[in-house]
């Protein structure tokens, strides 16, 4: 039977059921902030986990040593929740380092890790991404601030040879228009997300600015790779030069491209009124 975990009825699992349960998510809104649902000294008994989920601010890099052990099965998925408010009740100082992701690595070969990010600051996103975390799907959601085309630039760079899985929504009300990451730089992020991460097959943006010609490239990049590509309409800007002598509504003319420049891209771009699908 389904029960809501808290830290008392987690350690007082007898040890024969820690020691064989595979999946363990310790996700709980209801969970007071500065609460923690498991120590790195209850985790060494779960030694057969294949998926963990948890805070992001729990997941200490003391913990990452106890999954990193030889006594522990490999862990196959870690799912992490980074949420604004957890940082500001807890701290990043017992993150795990780059070494503590190596190790854990070493002992769990296959391992992907889910990431998924409520209203973090970009300089926070900077700290937690590092090198060696064999990142597969991120999942960004703002109301209150935005990602920095920095953040995605670091993605692109450091997880190209895992990333399968990007989705930016943001939900900030400005009403000076929608975040542009590729303002005032040489290359749009995406694109070069799109053309750095060789197994990208779902991408997704809501509530930020993506040009035309841009969206055009991302599709090219990846072609029939790219299993899902979605765009809210009002996401998709052009530039002037390619509004001039246009009769008809841009979008669909945009949408009439797929057949002749995006034609390996079967799902080149999803209009939704409502939102991103995820």
């Amino acid at each position: 039977m389904l029960q809501i975990v808290t830290p008392t009825s987690l350690a007082s699992l007898s040890n024969p059921i820690a020691n064989t349960m595979e999946h363990l998510s310790l996700l709980d809104n209801h969970i007071p902030g500065n609460t923690t649902l498991i120590t790195a000294v209850e985790l060494e008994r779960f030694v057969n986990l294949r998926s963990l989920a948890l805070d992001f601010c729990d997941f200490t890099a003391e913990m990452a040593r106890v999954l990193a052990d030889s006594n522990h099965v490999p862990l196959h998925r870690l799912s992490l929740l980074v949420h604004s408010v957890s940082i500001m009740h807890k701290s990043l100082d017992s993150m795990p380092e780059d070494e503590n992701w190596k190790a854990l690595t070493r002992n769990s070969t296959n391992l992907r890790v889910y990431i998924m990010a409520f209203d973090v600051k970009s300089d926070d996103m900077l700290r937690i991404l590092k090198p060696s975390i064999p990142l597969e799907r991120i999942h960004f959601d703002s109301y209150i601030t935005c990602v920095s085309g920095a953040v995605v630039d670091l993605i692109s760079r450091q997880y190209d040879k895992f990333l399968t899985h990007f989705i930016l929504m943001n939900d900030v009300i400005d009403m000076s228009g929608f975040p542009d990451l590729s303002d005032n730089l040489n290359e749009d992020p995406l694109v070069l997300l799109a053309w750095r991460c060789t197994r990208l097959s779902l991408l997704a943006v809501h509530g930020y600015t993506v040009w035309a010609h841009n969206l055009i490239a991302i599709a090219r990049l990846r072609g029939s790779d790219l299993k899902v590509l979605e765009v809210t309409e009002e996401s998709i800007d052009f530039d002037q030069g390619e509004l001039a002598d246009q009769d008809v509504d841009p979008v669909h003319n945009l949408i009439d491209l797929r057949s002749m420049t995006c034609c390996r891209c079967p799902f080149f771009l999803a209009l939704l009124s409502g939102g991103v699908k995820h």
